[in-house]
């Protein structure tokens, strides 16, 4: 059955945990089918940059805890999203009906990022799914951002292209058909990690619909003959042993973008969830020293 995320807290106040620190709030912002939902940490020294994370399918903010803490360490304010649908926004569950929708979500957090922190430079995060949405954004908003970093990479996934063509085709006749379940073991090699997301409501059950995923692969479609028009600086992640998505699709992105200034980083025996897997520490060090750098660096755009 289709439900929709109950909006009974939809008009409840943000809350402001204090803590010792950096400051978190969760909130519901206008957007989406009605209202978003979003986290945001704020540094409790000299804030330097936004970072807005976009999470994938079995993700929402609330997964990013961990990494705000590390990015709120450097000087970053990080708001992270919850799609349209997910996490705790309102709207039909683990359903899209364009592509477009998710950009407009992205918009959404951008503006309120944006309002809070002015003139501060902005780095955009999107991971699997998230990267597909923010990689797009990114595309139609380079002279708005500092730099991409674009994690575990959902351009290409594990299914025969037969496969791919019969939920295009299934996205027709029955949208709301949910066709696509990820299992929550693959991605991360943390037992601790896999028990959170096997006990976390906000995901339970979760199935994509046709149209969601034939909205992803038209994204993605979107992507490939755009990526040589990239001028942003990009960081492209992914790990070795990815069951969830393909990292022949973040070599794709990198052999295809662009820009003068991209990377990619390949993660030997790392799972889908980088920033939750085995190993994250390594990982988290690299994505600070790439955002460091290119704080350094003095940007036309941010002049």
């Amino acid at each position: 059955m289709d439900t929709t995320f109950p909006a009974a807290a939809a008009h409840a106040p943000p809350v402001d945990a204090r803590m010792p620190g950096p400051s978190r709030t969760e909130e519901l912002i206008a957007g989406g089918e009605g209202e978003l939902f979003i986290r945001s940490w704020r540094p409790s020294g000299l804030l330097r940059a936004v970072l807005v994370i976009v999470p994938g399918f079995n993700s929402h903010s609330g997964h990013y805890q961990w990494a705000a803490a590390q990015f709120t360490a450097i000087g970053l304010a990080v708001y992270a999203v919850d799609l349209r649908g997910r996490g705790k926004s309102t709207g039909l569950r683990f359903h899209v009906q364009h592509f477009d929708d998710y950009l407009a979500d992205v918009q959404s957090v951008m503006d309120v990022a944006r309002s809070r922190e002015p003139a501060v430079p902005v780095f955009l995060l999107g991971h699997s799914a998230g990267g597909v949405i923010a990689s797009a954004y990114a595309l139609e908003h380079q002279d708005e951002l500092a730099g991409l970093i674009c994690e575990s990479f959902a351009l290409q996934v594990p299914a025969p292209a037969p496969v791919l063509a019969l939920v295009r085709w299934l996205s027709g006749p029955f949208p709301k058909l949910r066709v696509l379940k990820l299992p929550n073991k693959e991605f991360s090699r943390m037992p601790d990690a896999v028990a959170a997301l096997d006990a976390d409501p906000l995901i339970a059950g979760e199935r994509q619909t046709a149209l969601t995923v034939a909205q992803m692969l038209a994204g993605s479609d979107r992507l490939r003959r755009g990526f040589p028009t990239l001028r942003l600086p990009v960081l492209i992640a992914h790990g070795t042993a990815d069951k969830v998505t393909v990292p022949g699709g973040s070599q794709l992105f990198h052999g295809a973008a662009g820009s003068a200034d991209k990377t990619l980083r390949l993660y030997p025996e790392h799972a889908h969830d980088l920033l939750n897997d085995v190993g994250r520490e390594q990982v988290m060090h690299e994505f600070k020293q790439w955002i460091e750098a290119r704080l350094a660096t003095p940007d036309w755009r941010l002049q």
